[in-house]
């Protein structure tokens, strides 16, 4: 069976309070997502004091505050870290990040993570890409944004820093939050394999949970989902992330859609080789057919059950003599 990696993204939806984030562990666990990841940076190394918000920032925040005193009060220090990681050991869930500078790069290396993941705004981050490339870690990469030629960049750079391609898995994903349905295309995802050979998954903003239960279907190995305690709450990512029952529905129909997927062969289940007989047909007799009288489309017929023998016999039995006698609805012998 497919196994795809779920991870349950609650970014910067903490607001900064170290017992919210672990609150979100906790749903993340519930819920049966295998990785709870989070935001990894300093507003001082991240943007500009003069940068501007995004549109979906400015309708879901203070508009009187900057990006930087935004994401000054989002920040979590090395000891929260610390905390979070301890914390989902306890939940049995993998603590992951998303760096957005070197340094904290350097941070979750010395917090000694196994995997990393690259958000859509690096992958034109010449020196961050070579960087990360020399942990020769597995490494997820978004790639919002986009076009094929920069995923192609990125990934070249990666693989000369260090980390070959099959250490990489490529996450389409549309960086607009929430994502409107028509600007999804998960196409592009399957286009991302054919053309770079790299496995690949979907990290979604879409409202609801179908179109990464899709991705699934299409081939996704990595989901990543937005997830809140609550959409009411202040925040910049809340209001396009799912509340935990739905982030638990996500879970399990993804869960469900891996077995429905199967090995690809065309062959009776087990499940349905009893109904075979019952379903299929048999060729019968369609009226009394006497001793030697020679069968036609007159006096044989077929019906259910599919016990005797198969109509797709019936050009051989036109014809041919009887040997028995038939009453109507026996089946046919030779």
């Amino acid at each position: 069976m497919i196994n795809t990696i779920i991870i349950a993204e609650a970014g910067v939806n903490h607001n900064g309070d170290l017992e919210m984030a672990k609150s979100l562990i906790d749903v993340a666990a519930d819920s049966g997502a295998d990785l709870v990841k989070f935001q990894s940076f300093s507003a001082d190394r991240l943007v500009c004091k003069v940068a501007p918000k995004a549109n979906y920032q400015l309708n879901s925040t203070n508009k009187n505050e900057s990006q930087y005193e935004m994401l000054n009060k989002l920040e979590l220090s090395y000891k929260m870290h610390e905390e979070l990681i301890k914390h989902c050991q306890s939940r049995d869930i993998e603590f992951f990040s998303t760096a957005f500078d070197i340094e904290s790069l350097q941070m979750l290396r010395e917090l000694k993570l196994q995997q990393f993941k690259i958000p859509s705004g690096e992958i034109t981050n010449l020196p961050y890409l070579r960087y990360i490339g020399t942990f020769k870690k597995p490494i997820i990469l978004s790639t919002g944004m986009t076009e094929l030629v920069e995923i192609g960049n990125a990934l070249n750079i990666l693989e000369e820093a260090g980390t070959p391609r099959n250490l990489i898995t490529v996450l389409h994903c549309n960086t607009e939050y929430p994502t409107p349905i028509e600007d999804v295309n998960l196409k592009a995802m399957i286009t991302i394999r054919e053309e770079f050979g790299v496995k690949v998954g979907y990290s979604d903003h879409t409202q609801g949970i179908e179109v990464p239960i899709a991705a699934v279907a299409l081939g996704a190995t990595v989901i990543e989902k937005h997830f809140t305690l609550d959409r009411s709450l202040p925040g910049p990512d809340q209001r396009a992330s799912v509340e935990p029952s739905e982030l638990a529905s996500m879970v399990l129909s993804i869960r469900k859609i891996e077995k429905s997927i199967g090995d690809g062969l065309k062959k009776p289940t087990l499940s349905e080789r009893k109904n075979i007989d019952i379903a299929r047909k048999s060729i019968v007799a369609k009226k009394n057919i006497k001793l030697e009288e020679i069968f036609t489309d007159k006096n044989i017929t077929v019906k259910r059950p599919g016990t005797g023998i198969s109509p797709m016999e019936w050009d051989n039995i036109i014809g041919k003599k009887s040997k028995f006698n038939f009453e109507p609805d026996d089946l046919i012998r030779l």
